[in-house]
């Protein structure tokens, strides 16, 4: 079998490094892909976005197999356009898509269908956001762009004047394009965050190993919001008794919210949750695996993943048992200096071969190869993953490679997994 994974990024490699398992798969390609990914699978220079270009590139090496992994392509309606060419794909189609490609869309479904989240206004006017902040006079306030951000889109405001400066510099300076038409401002909740990621046929949602993610850029959860700066897995906060309610509250209602929209959902689903003292609400859904949740997840993966997106394509998942590993994982992202805001690229990266020891896997997310040498290409550059007994073995051992793993300027955040230690004291 040939497969098609459409993407170039941590979360891409993550997904090919797994898939690459299966005794059912020949080969993998890539589009657009990265430096690092190139050493796992036949990159094509097709962008994730060229729906033409996916299709006839599909079409070209004689794919069985596509899957779609970034928000983009899957809310511009990638899959629509893969299966109307005859080809079994994993991803929503972009009616699904839009659960995370319209924040307005998706508290409103929530609201209709009393599914737990955070209390909230839509604006599309930033005096009228600004003038209800004010009034309101509650903080820290959330402001969300309405559209689709690199998983950017959220500003914490601590006071009224960054409310304004917020709201203004996404309604007005457009800092994230026309995603910032409109304007959710919603109560700040508190309590431990969960990301589950779930794979759904649309009829049956059987959730993977829980996660928590780092999405500060510095130590202490302080500094601007990143796309992830580390991960682990399991939570230790997500107990089965909550994974419970989750499952009665939030995920079998908002899979049957889908289907009574219209909107049928078959894919992987990603919860974003705050475990509140008033129990699981949802913070974000992704219509997507997350990134870095997904470099945390699949190394558990003990099951044929191919397996899983074919019974998720007809619609049999209720049929297939998940197996997972007990082992925790955990994962460090380096970063260039300066992501989030702007950032020098070509840097060499040295020391990868201390990713190769055992138990520890190096997925490329910002890396290209320039004359025969892996060179920095993005914000995010690598996920140094490690695999452990327990957490605090995970964390030792992706900080070890993590530390001899080098490029200028590269940082990273000292404390992933942190939080997750102190709960299981």
């Amino acid at each position: 079998m040939k497969v098609l994974v459409v993407g170039g990024g941590g979360r891409e490699h993550a997904l090919i490094r797994k898939i690459k398992e299966s005794p059912k798969v020949t080969s993998v390609a890539c589009c657009p892909g990265n430096g690092g990914i190139s050493y796992d699978a036949v990159c094509y220079s097709v962008s994730a976005t060229d729906i033409d270009g996916v299709v006839s590139l599909a079409k070209e090496i004689k794919a069985d197999f596509v899957v779609v992994a970034p928000d983009d392509p899957l809310a511009l309606g990638m899959v629509d356009a893969l299966n109307e060419a005859g080809f079994a794909s994993f991803g929503p189609v972009a009616a699904a898509a839009i659960i995370e490609s319209s924040k307005v869309f998706s508290k409103n479904l929530m609201l209709k269908y009393g599914i737990p989240t955070a209390e909230y206004k839509v604006f599309s006017n930033p005096d009228d956001a600004v003038a209800y902040i004010r009034d309101k006079n509650e903080f820290p306030t959330v402001i969300k762009a309405d559209g689709l951000a690199l998983g950017k889109g959220v500003i914490i405001a601590e006071t009224l004047a960054d409310a304004e400066k917020g709201i203004y510099e996404i309604m007005e300076d457009k800092i994230f394009g026309e995603s910032g038409n409109s304007v959710v401002v919603e109560e700040f909740l508190t309590g431990p965050e969960v990301s589950v990621l779930a794979f759904t046929d649309g009829k049956c949602v059987k959730p993977m190993v829980s996660s928590m993610d780092h999405k500060r850029a510095l130590d202490g959860d302080k500094g601007l919001n990143t796309g992830g700066m580390g991960t682990v897995s399991p939570n230790p906060y997500y107990t089965d008794k909550i994974a419970e309610e989750c499952m009665e509250k939030i995920f079998l209602p908002t899979i049957n919210a889908m289907n009574e929209e219209g909107r049928t959902f078959k894919g992987c689903l990603y919860f974003g949750l705050m475990l509140t003292p008033k129990g699981p609400k949802v913070i974000e859904y992704n219509c997507r695996f997350g990134d870095p949740e997904t470099q945390v997840v699949l190394p558990r993966l003990k099951t044929d993943i191919m397996d899983i997106f074919y019974a998720i394509c007809n619609e049999t998942l209720s049929e297939l048992d998940i197996e997972w590993s007990d082992e925790a994982c955990a994962c460090v992202v380096l970063a260039s200096g300066g992501y989030p805001k702007s950032y020098p690229k070509g840097l060499e990266i040295t020391g990868l071969e201390h990713g190769q020891t055992e138990g520890v896997t190096v997925y490329h997310a910002g890396t290209a190869l320039k004359e025969g040498k892996l060179v920095t290409s993005g914000g995010r550059v690598l996920g140094v993953t490690a695999l452990g007994s327990d957490l605090k073995a995970a964390l030792e051992k992706a900080y070890a490679a993590a530390d001899k793993i080098d490029f200028e300027n590269k940082h990273f955040r000292h404390d992933i997994g942190k939080r997750a230690l102190e709960a299981l004291k």
